[in-house]
């Protein structure tokens, strides 16, 4: 078949990017003929792209996007919007595919994806990675205005998962998002984002950690430092061990975000020993991650998300989680492999009183921490996960 995967979020298309369309792409190209489109500016950096990348069995087609400085602005938006009308002129002026296998978000170009499949009469595949408008709306929480401002992006996004010939999504919770409205499929097919466990524990071996002092236990987090991540609560209860007289975990962070600096100071100003490591390839992260001893995931309230891209890595360091996220999908993980705790969202009160059973039984944080690698294995391995997508690529899920 002749596949086009379009996918405004992609990674840097190194050797080392764990990206899930490249993954899928490298993936399918091998019984497949296939084309990745994506766009040449690179959110993680806020950069463009340089044109050239390296050689991949399948061809890369990058489509000029504007760009926006920030995560969250209006030049976000317009960007967005530009990027899905060249697409939708480059698939016009495109041999027609089989199949058109569409990451969500954004929005703008997987709505003129869904109406040029409609319209050519090609199987249009939905992956759902996040939920927009819910994420923008968590941020912008202003009664009746918030409503307002997003329906036009709610009613966008409802177009697509309307138009969609299989669903196929990174969570369950992102699934029934999309079946709410969509009347032709099933079932979905839910696939977590996942990880490479073979590549994973490669990178741990290639990377090891040699500064660690003996003894000292660490608490690790990796991923973005914005408004969806609590790290406030963790300093707070990591000063509430101190208060306690237990000897608080060095706290390492691994990544970038508009919120770093705010989260530096509040780190500095009540004294928590805590590492902030920058954005680090994703192979130093998965040695450093490696290296702690407990990890944390600690989300907001209200938040959009539900199974990210952290749940993996953190499953395949097989470390004990504690976590603050409300989402009952990964709370349900956390306690069906009894991989961890699950703490009130917000209560730094109730993750220092699970830390410190953590940290005063070495013999728990082992039982959990092998319980975290047995569900890596299960539910997070993409050498067998993702074979689950590649058969919603071939076989239609449709109502009987």
């Amino acid at each position: 078949m002749d596949i086009v995967i379009l996918a405004n979020f992609c990674g840097d298309f190194s050797e080392k990017d764990n990206g899930r369309f490249l993954y899928l792409a490298k993936l399918l190209a091998e019984n497949h003929n296939v084309e990745l489109i994506t766009s040449d500016f690179f959110h993680i950096k806020k950069t463009h792209r340089d044109s050239f990348l390296p050689g991949y069995p399948f061809k890369i087609t990058l489509i000029h996007e504007n760009g926006y400085p920030k995560n969250v602005c209006l030049r976000r938006f317009a960007s967005h919007y530009s990027f899905g009308k060249r697409v939708a002129k480059y698939l016009q002026n495109r041999k027609k595919p089989d199949v058109i296998y569409c990451a969500v978000p954004s929005l703008t170009a997987p709505l003129e994806a869904a109406k040029y499949a409609r319209k050519n009469n090609v199987r249009f595949v939905i992956d759902v990675q996040d939920l927009w408008p819910e994420g923008f709306e968590m941020i912008f929480q202003i009664p009746v205005i918030s409503a307002l401002l997003f329906a036009p992006f709610r009613r966008m996004a409802d177009r697509i998962y309307q138009a969609a010939d299989t669903v196929c999504a990174v969570s369950q919770t992102y699934i029934d998002r999309a079946l709410s409205v969509n009347k032709k499929c099933a079932s979905g097919a839910c696939v977590f984002l996942g990880t490479r466990l073979e590549n994973f524990d490669s990178n741990v071996r290639a990377n090891p950690v040699l500064d660690k002092p003996e003894g000292e236990l660490w608490l690790g987090y990796c991923g973005t430092l914005g408004s969806s991540y609590d790290l406030i609560c963790v300093f707070d209860a990591l000063v509430l061990l101190r208060e306690k007289g237990i000897t608080p975990p060095k706290f390492m962070i691994m990544g970038t975000g508009p919120r770093a600096e705010e989260f530096k100071r509040y780190a500095r100003e009540n004294a928590v020993d805590a590492k902030f490591c920058g954005q680090l390839s994703y192979d130093k992260m998965c040695g450093v991650l490696s290296s702690c001893d407990i990890v944390v995931n600690p989300i907001v309230p209200n938040a959009a998300q539900s199974i990210i891209n952290k749940h993996a890595d953190y499953a395949a360091s097989g470390l004990p989680v504690i976590s603050t996220q409300e989402c009952p999908e990964y709370r349900n993980l956390v306690e069906t492999y009894k991989m961890g705790f699950n703490c009130r969202c917000g209560g730094a009160e109730d993750l220092a009183e699970k830390l410190a059973l953590l940290i005063n039984d070495p013999e728990l944080r082992r039982e959990m921490g092998q319980n975290a690698r047995k569900c890596a294995q299960e539910r997070f391995d993409r050498k067998i996960t993702y074979q689950v997508l590649t058969k919603a690529i071939d076989l239609p899920d449709t109502k009987e």
